[in-house]
């Protein structure tokens, strides 16, 4: 016999098991059922997170595991969650396995799928020099030949950031340029090159980019790239269950991470744009703390 689960965690990376640990530690039962593909997989090493610093984002994401699971009113399965369903007053959730469980909250911890540019190279490269955030990867290339892969205000924003860490850049558009006039001024007054034509492979060693090689046969030598791919959901079943999306494509959260549908709530990087190991921690422990706070003022 199943005992009553006072929350789901669906997504066991940082930001569910940060949840996790809030709930545990104020007794409730929890189960996380997690499919072991977390988002940041393809990097070797955080950064940007206190006492962590540098460290295996695998490393960090187990010793965390660990901890969480000392509070003997969390447990965790391996699985893929295909289905869930509000009945009455709980929540029903079924695994790919056919395995069912019920519980009177649930949490979206799923993360998002980065889609990258049709570049050859690219994804070999993505986590490791290929990058998307300077707070995260950035000090690591600093002063270095740097290039960004993008166009208009997305573009724009990394030029800003990227400024700050090396001299040496290259905005890389792929196309036809999509800056506004006061934006071209900015480029233009702080020397920094556009190059419009189309981007067909990078060229690397085991991961580490060494050149850009464009349409024109042209050949950019690079020790890091920033890139910021488009992103879609991990998983499409807070839409099935009714969760709004905000204009960006994330699961919309209020300041205590509750969705637009009662009792689900949602963090980490399915519902934010701040992808980062202490964001989705930070917003796991508020999610944790909500969710148990509504399910107190329930019983109260």
């Amino acid at each position: 016999m199943q005992t009553q689960l006072d929350v789901i965690i669906i997504g066991g990376s940082y930001a569910g098991l940060a949840a996790a640990m809030s709930l545990g530690r104020s007794l409730r039962n929890v189960l996380i059922i997690d499919s072991g593909k977390p988002c940041n997989r393809f990097t070797p090493h955080s950064q940007n997170f206190i006492t962590h610093d540098g460290e295996v984002p695998a490393a960090i994401a187990q010793k965390a595991k660990e901890q969480v699971l000392a509070y003997p009113t969390v447990t965790f399965t391996e699985g893929l969650v295909i289905k869930a369903k509000k009945t009455n007053s709980t929540f029903e959730v079924t695994l790919e396995s056919g395995d069912t469980y019920t519980a009177k909250k649930l949490l979206f911890a799923t993360g998002v799928k980065d889609n990258l540019p049709n570049v050859e190279g690219l994804a070999d490269c993505w986590g490791k020099s290929v990058i998307h955030c300077p707070y995260c990867h950035g000090y690591e290339f600093h002063s270095e030949t740097t290039g960004i892969l993008g166009n208009g205000d997305s573009a724009y924003h990394h030029a800003l950031l990227v400024s700050n860490l090396t001299a040496n850049f290259t905005i890389f558009t792929n196309g036809p340029k999509e800056f506004s006039t006061e934006q071209l001024e900015k480029f233009d007054k702080n020397n920094i090159n556009i190059i419009e034509k189309p981007v067909i492979k990078a060229t690397h060693n085991e991961g580490y980019i060494s050149e850009l090689i464009l349409e024109d046969g042209s050949v950019h030598k690079l020790s890091a790239l920033y890139v910021r791919p488009k992103s879609t959901q991990h998983c499409d079943i807070p839409q099935t269950m009714g969760c709004s999306l905000n204009e960006h494509g994330f699961i919309a959260v209020d300041m205590m991470q509750k969705t637009s549908v009662s009792g689900i709530y949602a963090a980490g990087d399915c519902c934010t744009q701040m992808r980062s190991v202490s964001a989705a921690v930070a917003q796991g422990n508020m999610a944790g703390a909500a969710i148990n706070m509504e399910l107190c003022s329930e019983n109260f």
